[in-house]
C-alpha cells in the first residue's frame, strides 16, 4: 500500500497519488460539511444527522489509515528534501504552516469523535423531526473512568494476544497508545465544555461552528501546503 501511494499522482502536478488522493477527499469532506452546516442552520435535523454521522465516520476511518500508511504524513518530517524553494521559506512559512495543519488536523479528529458523541446524546424525534433537545447535560467523572477503563482493558487485552501471536510491533503499540490518548483528551474535553455550556443543545450549536470553522481552516491550510509541495517547489517526494 504505502509503495502505490508514493506513485505519480493524477492531478499532473508533482505529488504522489496519496498526496492527490488526501486533497481530493479534503475537498470532498470539506464541502459535506458545509453542506451539512447549512442543513443544521435551516433545521432539517435527519438529513444534517446522516450526512455528518457519514462523512465524520469516514474522514475519521480515511485519514486515520492514510496518515498511519504514510507514517504520520512523512513528508512532514523529511526535511528540506520535500521542498525544493528557499530555505528561509522552508523554515519561516513552510514548516509554521505545516506545523499548524497537523495540530489542526489533530483538533479536527477529536472534535469529529466528541460531535459524533454528543450529537447522539442530545438528538429526540418529535413529531417525526429529529432535534435537540434543550436540558442540561453532564457526564460524572465516574462514568467516564469507568468507559475509559474497559475500553483500556479491551486495548491490552488486543496487545497481549499481538505478543502472543508474535505479531507485535512497537508501532502497533505506539497507534494503540495514541488511540488512547486521543480518546482521554476527548473525555477531558466532555468534562471542561460541559461546565462551560451545561446546555446540550447550545453546547452542540456552538461546538458544531467551532468544528466546521476549523474544517474549512484545514482546507485552506492544506490546499496551500499541498500547493508549495508539489506545485511551486517541488523537492525530492515519496
Amino acid at each position: 500500500m504505502l509503495e502505490w501511494l508514493k506513485e505519480p499522482g493524477f492531478y499532473g502536478t508533482h505529488a504522489t497519488i496519496g498526496a492527490d488522493l488526501s486533497q481530493s477527499m479534503a475537498a470532498l469532506f470539506t464541502v459535506l460539511f458545509v453542506i451539512g452546516w447549512f442543513q443544521a442552520r435551516r433545521v432539517r435535523g435527519h438529513p444534517h444527522h446522516w450526512l455528518m454521522l457519514g462523512g465524520m465516520t469516514a474522514m475519521i476511518v480515511f485519514f486515520t489509515s492514510y496518515y498511519l500508511f504514510r507514517q504520520l504524513g512523512v513528508l512532514a518530517f523529511e526535511g528540506k528534501e520535500g521542498f525544493g524553494g528557499p530555505e528561509a521559506l522552508y523554515e519561516n512559512v513552510f514548516v509554521p504552516l505545516l506545523t499548524f495543519h497537523i495540530t489542526l488536523v489533530t483538533i479536527g479528529l477529536v472534535m469529529a469523535i466528541y460531535m459524533i458523541v454528543l450529537g447522539f446524546r442530545v438528538q429526540v424525534i418529535q413529531g417525526g423531526r429529529r432535534v435537540l433537545k434543550e436540558m442540561a447535560l453532564r457526564t460524572t467523572w465516574r462514568k467516564v473512568i469507568t468507559i475509559f477503563g474497559v475500553i483500556t482493558a479491551i486495548v491490552v487485552a488486543y496487545l497481549l494476544f499481538l505478543v502472543g501471536v508474535d505479531r507485535f510491533g512497537v508501532g502497533k503499540l505506539v497507534v494503540w497508545l495514541s488511540l488512547l490518548v486521543l480518546i482521554a483528551i476527548v473525555f477531558s474535553l466532555e468534562m471542561v465544555i460541559q461546565r462551560i455550556w451545561p446546555n446540550g443543545a447550545r453546547r452542540h450549536r456552538m461546538l458544531g461552528r467551532f468544528t466546521m470553522i476549523i474544517y474549512c481552516v484545514l482546507f485552506v491550510t492544506g490546499s496551500a501546503t499541498y500547493t508549495m509541495l508539489y506545485i511551486l517547489y517541488p523537492g525530492k517526494i515519496g
